[in-house]
């Protein structure tokens, strides 16, 4: 399974591992700024003479043995015993912005239930907004897109709104997306806008070994991820070697050539849903600012685009 971004330091902190264990990391390309700064216009210029890229079917690839398996995360319980506990991940939104339009090919019949369309005329709406973003998790948002800047064409906007039980794992939505949507695999990070953006579902299933009565297991989690090269940082080698106090279960599944380069893409907002007690808190780690703040960020990422994400609202109100 894929992770990143060093965050379980000192000490063992379950949100923490959690948000790393669901961390996809992605091969990076390497492209030279003649190649980037044409596809990135109108967007705030990238300083950088070379900047690192991938195509959304490699970021898919990562929700492949999730998927199917669930994704584990180490959670030490109170009475010291740890039990890997599995989520599945479901696709609840991904809004695509590109710099040029992008043809759509519509299915036949009629409409799916889900709030799913493509208007370059919102999308200038949108870019009136003028609602600032501030994310005290890591970088700032709001320095690399400035508010003034154009959101580009809306490719893509798809907002899950059905019940969990009548869900489909992610890759298998992301598979059905595709014939409407060809660019769902083809697209690169460079070719997006800095408001494209992902929210990812993740719903308990098991774990191991099993343990009775252990109610704080069936939290349920909404994480948030840009997927544009705007806001990504170039990690050199094997991610998974970041976090030491993580190390309980291997975290790839895949093999990976160690000189390669991974973008990381970690989540920038959160919503929880069941966190009952206190076991995925650690106070002393920070964790309880660390949720308030990804709230947060998520909140003002959502109000900014003038979107209704019915997960984030179910959440957030239950």
């Amino acid at each position: 399974m894929a992770g990143g971004g060093g965050v379980c330091k000192q000490r063992h902190s379950n949100l923490q591992c959690f948000l790393s264990r669901i961390t996809p990391s992605v091969v990076s390309y390497s492209l030279p700024k003649s190649c980037f700064q044409e596809v990135t216009e109108p967007w705030p210029p990238i300083d950088k003479d070379t900047i690192g890229c991938f195509t959304l079917g490699d970021l898919w690839d990562n929700y492949n043995e999730w998927s199917a398996y669930g994704a584990g995360a180490p959670i030490l319980l109170k009475n010291g015993e740890t039990v890997v506990q599995y989520y599945v991940p479901y696709l609840s939104a991904i809004q695509i912005y590109t710099s040029k339009p992008l043809s759509v090919s519509r299915f036949s019949g009629e409409e799916s239930e889900t709030d799913s369309w493509s208007d370059d005329s919102e999308s200038e709406k949108l870019s009136r907004s003028s609602d600032a973003i501030s994310d005290d998790s890591g970088g700032d948002p709001e320095s690399l897109w400035p508010r003034k800047d154009r959101l580009g064409h809306l490719y893509m906007h798809y907002v899950e709104n059905t019940a969990p039980y009548g869900r489909v794992p992610l890759i298998t939505k992301v598979n059905e997306l595709e014939q409407q949507y060809p660019g769902l695999m083809s697209l690169k990070s460079v070719e997006l806008s800095p408001a494209s953006w992902m929210s990812v579902a993740w719903y308990p299933i098991y774990h191991i070994p099993t343990r009775r009565n252990v109610k704080d297991l069936s939290a349920c989690f909404l994480t948030y991820h840009t997927i544009s090269s705007s806001f990504q940082d170039s990690i050199i080698g094997d991610v998974t070697e970041k976090d030491s106090c993580c190390s309980i279960i291997d975290k790839t599944g895949r093999n990976r050539n160690e000189t390669n380069e991974y973008i990381s893409l970690p989540p920038f907002g959160l919503a929880t849903y069941k966190m009952q007690g206190n076991l995925w808190i650690d106070h002393e780690a920070g964790d309880h600012e660390r949720i308030i703040s990804l709230f947060n960020v998520a909140d003002s990422w959502l109000k900014q685009l003038r979107v209704r994400h019915h997960d984030f609202t179910y959440f957030s109100t239950h």
